[in-house]
Parts: C-alpha cells; structure tokens; sequence
C-alpha cells in the first residue's frame, strides 16, 4: 500500500502519494488546479489542465516535462494514473496562474511544512510503522499522555503535561483546573465496553482537555485504540464532515446523540490498514485548522 497525504487548502483536497523511487511526496496536478482556480467541478479543472498543459508543452515549459503519472484515489474508490508533481513542481506550477489567485496557495504550500502542526502529523504518521502505538495504555489518563508527549515533544513546552490554567473555547469553559485531577480520574475509570460507553468516554475527555493544546488530535487517536482494542473497529475520518464533527462536538456536551450518529457511521474494520490511518490524520488535524473558537487561556 503506497503511503498517501491529504493537505486542505481553503477545505479543499490535495492528495499525495509517496514515490519510493524518487523518495519524494508527489502532489495531484488536479487538486492543486482545483484549490487555486478555488473550482470543485472535476471535468472543468480536467479541461482547464489539458488546455494548460498543451499551452506549456508549446512554450517548452519545465512543468509539463517533470510531469509525471502515480495511481490516486478517485472519488469512486478506484485508483487511476494522475498527473502529479513534487513540490518545486507545484510551485512551478502555481505561477503560471495570476498572482492576484496563486500567492496565497504558494504563500501555504510553500510554509506548511514548517508549522508545529505539519511538524507534529510527520509524528503522527510515524506512529502505524513505529511500536508507540503497543505501548500506549489503551483508555486510561496515562495512555492520553503518552500519545500527546509523542505528538508535541520538541514542539511545545508542555508536552504531555497535564494543564495547570484554566481554558475555554468558544464561550465553553473546560474543567477547571484545580479539579482536573480528580475529573481525569473519574473520566479514566469509565467503561468501555460497547460503542455507547466507548463514545461517553471519548465526549468526557473532551469536556475535560487535560492539555493546554493539542487535545482532539491525541484524543481522536486515544479513541481509535479504544474502539481498536474494544470493538476491533476503528474510524474512517475522512467520512466526517469537518463542520459536522465540529458541531456534534460542541453539542455533545449536553447531547452527544449527533456525534455518536457520525462516528458509527464511519466505523470501519480495516483496524491495520495503513491509508485509513494516514486519511485519519489528516482529517485529524484539518479539524484543528482555522478554529472559529481558538483555544483561551483563562487565568
């Protein structure tokens, strides 16, 4: 199974593949035509490509010679030869468009890399080959822990450290700090045994948010090792709508009926299928990004 990467500019797809002979992070041609031209129709971007591309052959451009072709994932399931470009490619490309529509795309793709969250999902994606995962105590406090000094170590100072300041979100304010311990107690000797109780589990956690960042991403991959080890399921993400998830979320704190509806939705039994955890880091982090309610610290 080739190892693939979904970045999202302005919540749309671009798809990547692992080239192992070249040992680079190839990009789809037409994803990036779709995220610049800001186009969702795929037969437009395909003709806007054909015509681009003739035009670029006639001009003897470099873009069209380093072209080259790598099975993606079509929205039916199937895999197909697309045209994909690595990274100098895709800038390359992007400047054939107008800059007044390309800065902003080389501006992000250009500087995603560097981000502690682009920094952080190199981890995350290390983890389906790494032996983390098997040591991690599957559903306790002590396990939340271990996934999240993983993730952000090097990166943030507190890293696996359990919040000392109060915070809230969106007007929402999470466990107090100076009950936290007592909160993460209780919410780690909940049962786990049928999806409900897994799912309970999952929304108290998150009413908690033991750290000051980087919750929902270490607590989403705590919730797939629970389901995992529990249900030997674990969840398809890139089946859950961003603002679904997001909405269910922040419901689930008085109703958490809406996000156990998506999660069941998107349980799948492909527990070791390396794409399923790759796409579920990805739609991991997208969740995080551009946050209508940023987290606040309170004290």
């Amino acid at each position: 199974m080739s190892k693939i990467s979904i970045r999202f500019f302005n919540d749309t797809v671009i798809r990547a593949v692992w080239d192992e002979s070249s040992a680079k992070w190839r990009f789809s041609v037409l994803d990036v035509i779709s995220a610049i031209r800001g186009e969702s129709s795929y037969v437009k971007n395909r003709n806007y490509w054909k015509y681009l591309k003739d035009k670029l052959k006639k001009q003897g451009s470099q873009v069209v010679s380093v072209t080259t072709q790598l099975k993606l994932q079509a929205p039916d399931g199937k895999r197909r030869l697309s045209d994909v470009l690595d990274a100098d490619g895709i800038v390359l490309l992007a400047s054939e468009f107008p800059a007044k529509v390309s800065s902003g795309f080389i501006k992000w793709f250009t500087n995603s890399d560097d981000t502690v969250d682009a920094k952080s999902k190199q981890k995350a994606y290390a983890l389906f080959e790494s032996e983390m995962l098997d040591l991690v105590e599957v559903g306790t406090v002590k396990g939340l822990v271990q996934i999240h000094s993983y993730l952000f170590g090097g990166l943030y100072p507190f890293a696996g450290q359990i919040r000392t300041a109060n915070i809230s979100k969106g007007g929402f304010a999470f466990a107090p700090a100076m009950y936290l311990d007592n909160t993460l107690k209780t919410v780690g000797s909940m049962p786990e045994t049928t999806f409900d109780e897994i799912v309970n589990k999952y929304v108290e956690m998150n009413v908690a948010h033991p750290f000051m960042e980087g919750n929902g991403r270490s607590t989403r991959i705590w919730l797939d090792l629970i389901f995992k080890k529990n249900l030997k399921k674990c969840v398809d993400w890139s089946k859950i709508n961003k603002k679904d998830y997001l909405d269910a979320m922040k419901a689930s704190v008085t109703d958490s009926s809406r996000i156990k509806e998506l999660l069941y939705a998107a349980l799948t039994d492909k527990i070791d299928d390396r794409e399923i955890f790759m796409k579920g880091i990805d739609y991991s982090y997208y969740y995080e990004e551009t946050s209508d309610y940023p987290i606040t610290n309170n004290v």
